[in-house]
This record gives C-alpha cells, sequence and structure tokens, in this order.
C-alpha cells in the first residue's frame, strides 16, 4: 500500500484527472478527501471507492465563488485527521479559445480565480496542516501552453503560466520544510476538457487518466521524497520508468 495512511485532498476530484488520482490514492491505501463543485460526482466517485475498500470524504465546493470556505476545510481537516499529506491542484477551466483582444474581463476573472487564486490559498491556508506530515507533497497541473504560450489560449495559458511560477516559488520558501511542491504536465489525455479543446479529436487515440495515474502516485509517495520543484511531463516520465 504505496500511500498507507495518507490524507490527501484532490481538487476536482469527479471526473477526469481528478478523479482517476482520487481512486488511484484510495487504492493505495490513502484517505482521500474529493473537492468539487458537483455532489453528485463527487457522489459517485465516493462510493466507488468505499465499495472497493478505500476511504473518502465528500468536500463540496466551488472554486470560483467558495475560497471564503478554506479556513473552515482547514479546520475539520485538522480536527479529523491533524494533519495534510497529499494536496493535488487539479481543479481547472479552459475559459474560451479565443484571440486576447477577444476576451472577455469576466472569463478572464473566472478562469484565473479557479486556476491560479483557488491553488494559491489552499497551499497557503494548508501549509500549517501539511507541515504536520513527515513526508508532505503539493502537486500541481501544469499544461504545455503554460510553458510555451499559443495563440488563442487566452487565460488558460496565463493562468497556468503563474501556477507554474507560483510553484517554483513556493518550492524554494519550503526547501527547508518537509513539504516538497512539484507539477506535472499530463499531456494530451482523454478527458471532457480536451474534447473541448480540440473537438475534432478522436479520444482513442490518446492515452486515459487512469493511464498516467502513476506519475501521481510517485510524487505523492516517499519515493520522489527528494524530488522538490521540478516540472514533470507525465507521458515522457512514464517513458522513462518504462527504460
Amino acid at each position: 500500500m504505496l500511500l498507507e495512511n495518507r490524507i490527501a485532498l484532490v481538487t476536482g476530484a469527479g471526473s477526469g484527472i481528478g478523479k482517476a488520482i482520487a481512486e488511484g490514492y484510495a487504492a493505495a491505501g490513502a484517505t482521500v478527501l474529493l473537492l468539487g463543485r458537483t455532489q453528485k460526482k463527487l457522489e459517485n466517485v465516493y462510493d466507488a471507492i468505499t465499495q472497493a475498500g478505500g476511504k473518502a470524504t465528500i468536500v463540496p465546493m466551488d472554486l470560483e465563488t467558495g475560497l471564503g470556505a478554506i479556513p473552515e476545510l482547514v479546520k475539520n481537516t485538522y480536527e479529523r485527521y491533524g494533519r495534510l499529506d497529499i494536496l493535488v491542484n487539479n481543479a481547472a477551466l479552459l475559459g474560451t479559445l479565443s484571440p486576447l483582444a477577444n476576451y472577455r474581463p469576466q472569463e478572464w476573472e473566472q478562469v484565473m480565480r479557479v486556476n491560479v487564486t483557488a491553488p494559491f490559498f489552499l497551499m497557503r491556508e494548508f501549509i500549517p496542516l501539511l507541515t504536520q506530515s513527515d513526508d508532505a507533497s503539493i502537486i500541481n497541473l501544469s499544461s504545455g501552453v503554460g510553458h510555451q504560450g499559443r495563440a488563442f489560449w487566452g487565460a488558460y495559458a496565463a493562468s497556468k503560466a503563474a501556477l507554474i511560477n507560483l510553484s517554483e516559488t513556493l518550492a524554494q520558501e519550503l526547501e527547508k520544510s518537509p513539504i516538497r511542491v512539484n507539477t506535472v504536465n499530463p499531456g494530451a489525455t482523454a478527458t471532457t476538457m480536451r474534447a473541448k479543446a480540440f473537438p475534432g479529436e478522436d479520444p482513442t487515440t490518446l492515452p486515459s487518466a487512469q493511464a498516467i495515474l502513476p506519475v501521481f502516485l510517485y510524487l505523492a509517495s516517499q519515493q520522489s521524497k527528494d524530488v522538490r520543484g521540478e516540472h514533470l511531463n507525465a507521458r515522457e516520465w512514464m517513458d522513462w520508468k518504462a527504460v
């Protein structure tokens, strides 16, 4: 049980990559806090985990409008578990793919709030509980367009670039603490967001969210205890491990 007795919080846990991570962590022995905005989706993931013998807790929260509830979430987590071992900032909004000149300011704010501001507040507020762990890991999901801007990707590309920079900054600030911070670029994956961004693409040609789970298990476990401030590309990492 790679993550036995670990406490993990996964945002966007109701579907896609977040769902795969949550179910994978539970199968590896972790107790998983399932954070998302759609109750029914979270209930489905919770049922799948508990029916398989795992442990999970549902945390309904809309990261666009509910950031004020984070301190209460931290308090409840402390009272129930005393610490947090793993924080995965997976939830994100794609926004509209359009020229920046046409980008609606309200939508820009929405994407930035979910993709950058929410991870910032979650990391900041949970640092005291992560410090209570003997081996804490923060994993932020990045994107190729966060490392290299691309026309028409607007707020999404800018938000991922900001999250990458935020991760690097925090990793350096926490270098002498038990908390390590890294990012993962999942690459092209068969998810609803990917289908929205590339509607003409055949999803059967892409790896599933479950297929890239090993890199998230690695970063959550003590196998990566000395890995800090790194940006892992899921597909490249999987190829490297296979050699």
